[in-house]
């Protein structure tokens, strides 16, 4: 399962069933679980953990120092979850002693060719970043967040649940759950509504949503104004998570 040209250092901890191509190179303190499948050409540095059936693509690097100049080689962390996509060239880097030490990656994402993964970035499940899309660091991703090709997230910018960024797209403030953008400089651009329809919201959650985004986005409301008249409004779950996701805002919202 690995093969003879790969160097894993004794130090790694790899499930009897992992695969290793060619000339990959795996470190000390990376934890690799069942059914993983690392390509040719991957170098994968501690601490690191992967959890099962994670498909490393050739020439990703995984777990990295990062790039933040602050760092000075203190033991921070990459912590991926099961079932992740990582095809060529990506770069996954560890976190920082300055924030939470760690980068931390949940399952069934797909990282697409170049795209990148800063320090102590946190990112959800079932995300896509298509080809070289960028997040700087601190950058935190909500589940089924899809960032297009050639995007660029701030650094410590917020991307909320099932929010959408369209190719080449600059992101300097925080995108709300549910709500699509694009644009250098970014604004925002509507409901996520076909991809709330395709993943089962239902109508009246998604007519909801439509009705909350408009309040925040269309009749000339403070954001405290509209966050008030949604709460007073709606009782859906998704209409509280999209409040939620303006509360905490704290670089502010695409507005």
């Amino acid at each position: 399962m690995i093969h003879p040209t790969a160097i894993v250092d004794p130090a790694a901890t790899l499930a009897d069933d992992v695969e290793v191509g060619p000339f990959s190179v795996i470190g000390p303190d990376v934890e690799i679980d069942a059914g993983c499948v690392i390509g040719p050409h991957v170098v994968i540095k501690g601490p690191t953990s992967l959890g099962k059936r994670n498909r490393i693509f050739q020439f990703a690097s995984v777990g990295e120092d990062c790039q933040d100049k602050k760092y000075a080689g203190e033991p921070t962390r990459l912590d991926v979850g099961d079932d992740n996509v990582v095809r060529e060239s990506v770069t996954l880097h560890r976190g920082t002693a300055q924030d939470r030490g760690a980068t931390t990656i949940g399952s069934r994402n797909l990282f697409m060719a170049y795209s990148h993964v800063g320090h102590d970035c946190v990112i959800g499940d079932d995300c896509i970043l298509a080809n070289q899309a960028t997040l700087a660091g601190h950058v935190r991703l909500g589940d089924f967040a899809i960032l297009g090709g050639l995007s660029a997230i701030h650094q410590f910018c917020h991307m909320g649940e099932h929010a959408m960024v369209g190719g080449c797209s600059a992101i300097t403030k925080d995108v709300p759950a549910f709500v699509m953008a694009s644009g250098n400089p970014a604004a925002p651009h509507g409901l996520n509504s076909i991809g709330l329809k395709r993943r089962g919201f239902s109508s009246e959650s998604v007519r909801a949503l439509n009705e909350a985004y408009r309040l925040v986005y269309r009749k000339g409301l403070t954001l405290e104004q509209a966050v008030s008249e949604i709460e007073s409004r709606f009782s859906f779950d998704e209409t509280r998570r999209f409040v939620d996701s303006l509360k905490s805002s704290q670089r502010g919202i695409l507005r």
